[in-house]
């Protein structure tokens, strides 16, 4: 699916609704209020421009100068028109173009074209910004703003026209002063944290602001220290998290050295915490584990990131305060989550995919999850959050979390906060040479009456991964009260790019991976086959891909079902490595 294509034509329309009600009170904050909250002076001068470390693309510049105006996976086409002017195409396209994190395409293309566009549009948005949409006044989107303001300066502003340069900085001073009665508005998890970071950049980077950075780097530590776990993951259990606020905290802790200002300890650590982090979840093929809104990986700005991680250590087996276990042997890497949902305020990107794993072979992805869709395809939302959408168990096809509901009936909507499972049990235990990993759920008592076991041991050559799965009655089943016969499915999704078919005789399924390898996947199920899905996974959209299923009932007894996962045969490649390296027979 290639992205949206939207055409404005003839006249300039409402760019969505307007901030009317609370817009009074937006512009008493950026008035009298937020002038007696805001610890800082009028800026006059800007001794910073933070290093931004987003890819940029410098052919941004050309695609406006042809009408169009592309954000967050959507192409609008403005004509002649300002962006700010047409009806926005998405709620993400918005929130990117009020965000002004585009600036850093037209500062890549370093041409007088760009600059005058980079002044262009400034000075729209400056014009428009009383009835521009309620989204471009969420806190986080304001401190978005700021920082992109302040690490693209450069490309907006214009040194030789005073008044210009007094407009940008008296803008800049507004946008701090809202943020300053704002910032704690902000949505919890990593917007609070963009708006307050904002904050603190402000003060770092604009002359005569040592109040302000006296001000906020408290609050800052404060929420560093609750969101960054101590094993490194975020607060939301969502690894792509962890991507975003580094790219932002890296140059923080540089404007900080650069005003020769010791770094904040809760931000070194944090930092170091969320590197470690990044190892964990990372496969071998570059990849993130894709859990809990993670989809697609932006491989360039993993890169980025990763050449400032100082540390050569090997990843922790365990994140054991964000509940994910990995095992790792020969050349088999398995992610798994042995986790609920996270706080409510946090889980409306959570997905129910409680004891799913993925599985990496030597750098390829074999087994995984659905993924997360980026915003330009939202109608896949609510289906990829759904236990089913993951390699695990499900019963009577529901999920093991609960999704908010408008009512019984109603649809899950995308942003639906998820709730449990609840007595979330899960370990990794070191064998000596095989890993074994642990994790049981009751995400099915309520409804069912069941409660869900997974055990995975990962075998010293990481040739074999051996896995069973148990339902076992609770509450008035396990008292000995008949309910009647379930559905369940064990689910097992397959990257696209792996060939899957069914074994004669039907008791198992050949995998065949991109590098050659066969895989069998056996189980002692009642019935095993394959089904199509969709990975949502990959950059450029969704894609077909299958998945094994093992069916089976369960009724007033425990059921199990065992299952395997076995090499059969190596890649054409390593075959003949092989071959060559056994002496001759004499």
């Amino acid at each position: 699916m290639g992205a949206e294509l939207l055409a404005v034509q003839g006249r300039a329309v409402s760019s969505g609704q307007s901030y009317r009600g609370p817009g009074a009170f937006r512009r008493l904050m950026l008035s009298g209020v937020a002038r007696l909250r805001y610890p800082g002076s009028d800026a006059e001068q800007l001794l910073l421009a933070p290093q931004e470390l987003r890819t940029a693309d410098p052919s941004f510049s050309t695609e406006i100068f042809n009408g169009h105006f592309g954000l967050a996976g959507t192409h609008a086409v403005i004509g002649s028109h300002s962006p700010f002017e047409i009806m926005a195409p998405s709620e993400a396209w918005t929130r990117e173009l009020h965000g002004f994190g585009w600036l850093r395409n037209l500062r890549a293309a370093g041409n007088a074209l760009a600059h005058e566009q980079a002044q262009g549009l400034f000075a729209d948005w400056v014009k428009q910004q009383k009835t521009v949409p309620a989204l471009a006044w969420r806190p986080d989107v304001v401190g978005r703003r700021v920082i992109s303001w302040l690490a693209n300066c450069m490309v907006v502003l214009d040194t030789e026209n005073v008044d210009a340069y007094h407009s940008f900085m008296h803008e800049l001073t507004a946008q701090l002063r809202y943020l300053s009665a704002m910032h704690r508005e902000a949505p919890d998890g990593a917007p609070r944290l963009v708006s307050v970071m904002a904050l603190v950049y402000g003060g770092l980077c604009i002359a005569d602001q040592q109040p302000v950075v006296k001000r906020y780097t408290r609050p800052l530590a404060k929420e560093l220290e609750r969101q960054i776990l101590p094993d490194g993951s975020h607060i939301s259990r969502n690894p792509i998290v962890l991507v975003e606020l580094l790219l932002d905290l890296l140059p923080l802790r540089q404007c900080f050295v650069a005003r020769d200002l010791t770094p904040p300890p809760e931000l070194t650590s944090a930092i170091d915490r969320a590197m470690t982090a990044l190892r964990f979840f990372r496969f071998r093929d570059g990849d993130l584990a894709r859990f809990n809104g993670t989809g697609a990986t932006p491989s360039d700005a993993l890169a980025t990131l990763l050449a400032y991680d100082e540390s050569q250590s090997h990843p922790p087996r365990a994140a054991t305060v964000g509940k994910y276990g990995r095992l790792e042997r020969g050349t088999s890497v398995l992610l798994a989550d042995i986790g609920a949902a996270p706080p409510l305020t946090l889980s409306r990107h959570a997905a129910a995919g409680c004891l799913s794993f993925e599985l990496v072979v030597d750098g390829t992805p074999v087994i995984v999850n659905s993924g997360a869709p980026g915003p330009e395809h939202g109608e896949f939302a609510a289906i990829s959050r759904a236990t089913a959408a993951h390699s695990t168990l499900t019963v009577e096809e529901e999920s093991s979390g609960l999704f908010e509901r408008m009512g019984q009936a109603a649809p899950v909507r995308p942003d639906a906060t998820l709730i449990g499972p609840p007595e979330v049990t899960g370990e990794v235990i070191d064998e000596g040479e095989a890993l074994e990993l642990k994790g049981r759920h009751e995400g099915y008592k309520k409804t069912f009456g069941l409660a869900h076991s997974r055990q995975i041991v990962l075998a010293p050559t990481g040739a074999l991964i051996s896995g069973r799965d148990v339902l076992t009655p609770v509450g008035p089943r396990a008292k000995g009260v008949p309910v009647g016969a379930l559905a369940y499915t064990v689910r097992f999704h397959l990257h696209p790019e792996v060939r899957a078919a069914v074994t004669p005789g039907g008791r198992s399924i050949e995998l065949t991976l991109r590098n050659g390898e066969i895989w069998h996947l056996s189980s002692n199920a009642r019935e095993i086959g394959l089904e199509s899905s969709l990975y949502f996974g990959d950059e450029r959209g969704p894609r077909d891909s299958l998945q094994v299923v093992l069916s089976g009932f369960v009724g007033d007894e425990e059921a199990r079902t065992s299952w395997s996962i076995e090499r059969v045969s190596a890649s054409p490649k390593k075959a003949e490595a092989t071959a060559a390296r056994k002496p001759e027979m004499v």
